[in-house]
């Protein structure tokens, strides 16, 4: 018998790697899915760039971001990475060829689970019954090169003129999975330990709805 203790099977990446981010709208139907994962794809390189990592291939209101279990939809997408037996070899195309990926969330995903900010409830603020509140996430192997959406932003130098062809790319784009009247507000970063700031950016825009 050797003496020699096999070294333990490398485990990672962790999730602590990656980063939860999110296009922000509003629409009429939050909840929708497309089997043309290319376009997800292509999505994910328009909105995100060339960072590795994992585009989710639907759309949801964000009262579906969080299961009952407490598990966001961007841990539910680690999790079916976590799962493949070759995700160190995907981790590293993520990380040396900033390679994407797109999954496929649970159905259970498909589920509203109100949280305790009510605010996006059409009990509280009505006006989101006929604009409904949508998000596409996206889970980002964490890099410190600016993301495509904050470089296009950076160029722009706070001229709207000039970071209007973009915004426009970026609202044709969804229309594969969120066709028209839907409409692109935002991006932003998905912070599990304060999800009222997602709240808040609808919130922002409210009164321009009225």
């Amino acid at each position: 018998m050797s003496d020699t203790i096999p070294p333990t099977a490398p485990t990672g990446p962790s999730l602590n790697d990656f980063a939860s981010f999110y296009l922000y709208g509003l629409t009429n139907q939050p909840y929708q899915q497309s089997t043309d994962l290319a376009k997800f794809g292509e999505l994910y390189n328009l909105v995100i760039g060339n960072h590795g990592g994992l585009g989710i291939a639907s759309t949801f209101h964000p009262y579906q971001l969080v299961n009952p279990a407490g598990l966001t939809v961007w841990y539910a997408a680690y999790a079916q990475f976590y799962a493949q037996p070759n995700r160190l070899e995907l981790f590293a195309e993520m990380t040396v060829e900033k390679a994407s990926f797109v999954t496929v969330p649970p159905a259970s995903f498909a589920e509203f689970h109100v949280w305790p900010d009510t605010r996006l409830t059409t009990d509280e603020n009505p006006i989101f019954g006929r604009f409904v509140p949508f998000v596409i996430p996206f889970l980002v192997r964490k890099d410190p090169e600016l993301l495509r959406w904050d470089k296009e932003f950076a160029t722009a130098e706070g001229d709207k003129s000039r970071i209007a062809p973009y915004l426009k790319a970026v609202n044709e784009a969804i229309h594969f999975v969120q066709p028209a009247p839907a409409f692109v507000l935002g991006f932003g970063e998905f912070d599990e330990q304060q999800p009222e700031l997602l709240v808040e950016k609808f919130i922002s825009c409210r009164d321009m709805l009225l």
